[in-house]
């Protein structure tokens, strides 16, 4: 466990500083401070820009176009920030999930040489056991990823 933290913490280390920044974005948009933030300026938008607030003179009077642009600004940058930390991400899970089909086909082997162990200890010590020989020679058998593969593609 402490080498894939480790591994993880490299992995976070070795990000660019334009994955940072994104990462920082996403991490203050998404945080409450930035809703209460955004709901603060749009309520104050619309109040001063309706005439609602005496003594300051509409400057974006509705249907407010200038707010308009500002928040689809905003949102096209956020919407890019988020695709690249996803696509960050989803290349850190491409890996994690190399990883552990790696560690389950070596898991698979050594069950199987385990199993043939088993089997071949049994049938020297003439223990029965209450597997068939018929189902431990099933599960002795190599599995073929290949096959498991196409399988599972269809």
């Amino acid at each position: 466990m402490a080498a894939i933290r480790a591994r993880d913490r490299e992995i976070e280390e070795k990000r660019s500083l334009f994955e940072r920044i994104s990462d920082a974005v996403i991490n203050a948009a998404a945080a409450a401070p930035s809703i209460v933030l955004h709901s603060v300026w749009f309520a104050a938008w619309i109040l001063i820009n309706t005439g609602l607030v005496p003594g300051v003179a509409p400057f974006d009077p509705f249907p407010f176009p200038f707010l308009t642009m500002s928040v689809s600004l905003e949102a096209i940058f956020l919407a890019l920030f988020v695709l690249e930390s996803q696509n960050r991400l989803a290349k850190l899970s491409d890996h994690r999930a190399n990883l552990d089909l790696q560690v389950n086909l070596l898991a698979e082997r050594e069950m199987t040489a385990a199993l043939q162990l088993l089997s071949d200890i049994a049938r020297h010590l003439k223990v029965d056991t209450s597997v068939s020989p018929e189902q431990l020679n099933d599960l002795i058998k190599t599995t073929d990823v290949e096959r498991l593969a196409e399988q599972v593609e269809t």
